[in-house]
């Protein structure tokens, strides 16, 4: 496994600002004259190493990448920066003994914890073991409702609904709600889904789950869709 790599002018945007957004990266600013960055290399390498690549180490000799020393104001190496979706979250500048550095890699890159794993696992069964060790976590929730939704059966579906009651409306809820009460009655096409919310507009001012089917209707086409805003004003007539 490769313990770091070397990034230059050139490929700093790919091999450490896009990485970042999958993975920390910490960048160890260098230069083969420095002697504290002698010391701190082979720690860095380490430390990093420890993680399995839970983190990914790049190197850059700022004698021969000055487009990069100049992004960071590099004033004096070595210099160490954290980077995670594209932003530099933590940094410290000399050589720091190895168990300072591994503190440091802990604060700005912490190790996955058990939750983690079974989210990244993203199966059902892992994703009802990362529940049951903690019910309230949203994106738990919304993972897992996902995939009981996408199963397409009622009793999903019904499951599904019934883990979002747990979360504080946003759109994604409000989304995945409507997805699992109409299924897929969204994707019938845009006359059959036009036909029926003219059905339902009939009957939303009396019947409270002709109501919801249109107005869920209207959130699985999205306001994007420029049919959303006339039955809005429709329902809005109708019930007022």
């Amino acid at each position: 496994m490769t313990v770091a790599i070397d990034v230059t002018d050139e490929t700093f945007e790919a091999e450490v600002l896009e990485r970042s957004m999958q993975v920390p990266v910490v960048v160890d600013l260098w230069a083969s004259w420095c002697g504290p960055c002698r010391t701190l290399g082979p720690v860095l390498e380490k430390v990093v190493a420890e993680r399995a690549g839970e983190v990914v180490l790049a190197k850059v000799d700022v004698d021969a990448n000055s487009r990069i020393s100049a992004t960071f104001g590099v004033q004096s190496i070595p210099a160490v920066y954290a980077i995670r979706d594209r932003k530099i979250v933590d940094k410290f500048v000399g050589a720091k003994p190895e168990p300072a550095v591994r503190a440091w890699l802990a604060e700005v890159a912490p190790a996955p914890t058990e939750v983690d794993q079974l989210l990244a696992a993203g199966d059902e069964v892992s994703l009802r073991q990362a529940l049951g060790l903690e019910p309230a976590n949203a994106t738990i929730i919304i993972s897992l409702a996902t995939l009981l939704v996408d199963r397409g059966n009622d009793p999903s579906r019904k499951e599904a609904l019934q883990l979002l009651e747990r979360l504080p409306e946003t759109p994604d809820v409000r989304y995945l709600q409507a997805l699992a009460r109409v299924g897929d009655e969204a994707a019938d096409g845009d006359s059959a889904v036009t036909a029926k919310l003219d059905a339902l507009l009939d009957r939303v001012k009396e019947d409270p789950a002709a109501r919801q089917e249109y107005l869920d209707l209207l959130e699985l086409m999205g306001p994007e869709d420029p049919r959303v805003a006339t039955y809005r004003k429709a329902l809005t007539a109708r019930l007022f």
